[in-house]
């Protein structure tokens, strides 16, 4: 091993931790795997598997893009939670005029604090009149992240 393999096992370290933070700002569940392929490089440098710059170049961009390839699907299946409701295809979530949702918790005229749970999600919702928790209701309009809503007659 020589001299100058420690600053790079630190060197890829360093670019390891750098990566799996960037992760958190990026959404898409990628870079962390390029923070794997980091930091299998310093432990292949620590072990003495590979010396050269070249090598660990090599070392990077494989065990990332396999990485990559192999656990990406799976840690996409863990990190995206339960989706249930799904919008069909060409369909926007601006189009939610005349949608049904169900009360999750009770709805009072003018004033925020009721929910409804519309495509799986748990929505603020209001409504002119009150409304209790496990009505369906129609949705009227939306308003950035609260939907008007009022009973089905």
């Amino acid at each position: 091993m020589s001299m100058w393999t420690e600053p790079a096992e630190l060197a890829w370290f360093l670019v390891g931790l750098v990566l799996a933070l960037a992760e958190f700002l990026i959404p898409g569940l990628i870079v962390i795997f390029f923070a794997a392929g980091a930091w299998l490089t310093a432990l292949a440098l620590m072990a003495g598997l590979i010396e050269s710059f070249n090598e660990q170049l090599l070392m990077f961009l494989i065990s990332s893009i396999v990485s990559l390839m192999l656990f990406r699907k799976q840690g996409r299946r863990y990190f995206e939670g339960r989706v249930s409701g799904k919008l069909p295809p060409g369909e926007s979530l601006d189009d939610v005029h005349g949608k049904r949702a169900v009360v999750l918790t009770t709805i009072k005229p003018n004033t925020l604090g009721g929910k409804v749970e519309y495509n799986g999600t748990p929505w603020a919702a209001e409504a002119e009149v009150e409304i209790a928790p496990g009505t369906v209701v129609e949705i009227v309009s939306r308003n950035n992240l609260t939907l008007r809503v009022r009973p089905l007659s």
